[in-house]
């Protein structure tokens, strides 16, 4: 691969019937190209979690990956209300999910701890009302 693609999502928040619609997409794309399976497990998991949490915890947002030859980017970014405190949000099993959310079997607090997880590479810049940004790298 000599050029970068660059794929962009929208994500509805709420919209539980699509969530994972975007990684699924990146999952095929990246199986047509031939990547090694271990890395696509890798952003399929990373971006599935990412979505999810745009879909609970904001008002919808963008998702933009970007293959190069030896990396895969994916920047999550959405108007949802910020996070308080990154380190909590970080530790295993702490969820700021209602118990809508949780009685449809998502919101465990193992989000962004799989999104970290899962990543060579993650940044999460966010501010109180505004939203958040998430870049997370997988290289190849």
């Amino acid at each position: 691969m000599s050029d970068t693609i660059t794929l962009t999502y929208t994500v509805s928040n709420e919209d539980f019937t699509r969530a994972g619609e975007a990684s699924s997409d990146v999952k095929s794309r990246l199986k047509q190209m031939d990547v090694d399976p271990a890395v696509i497990r890798k952003v399929s998991i990373a971006m599935y979690e990412g979505e999810i949490n745009m879909v609970i915890h904001a008002e919808g947002g963008t998702i933009t990956v970007e293959i190069s030859s030896d990396q895969i980017t994916m920047t999550l970014t959405d108007k949802g209300p910020g996070i308080a405190d990154i380190d909590k949000a970080m530790q295993a099993g702490y969820s700021t999910a209602p118990d809508n959310v949780r009685s449809l079997g998502f919101g465990a607090g193992m989000g962004l701890p799989n999104m970290k997880k899962y990543t060579d590479d993650m940044q999460i810049t966010t501010k109180l009302g505004v939203g958040t940004t998430v870049v997370m790298k997988v290289y190849l």
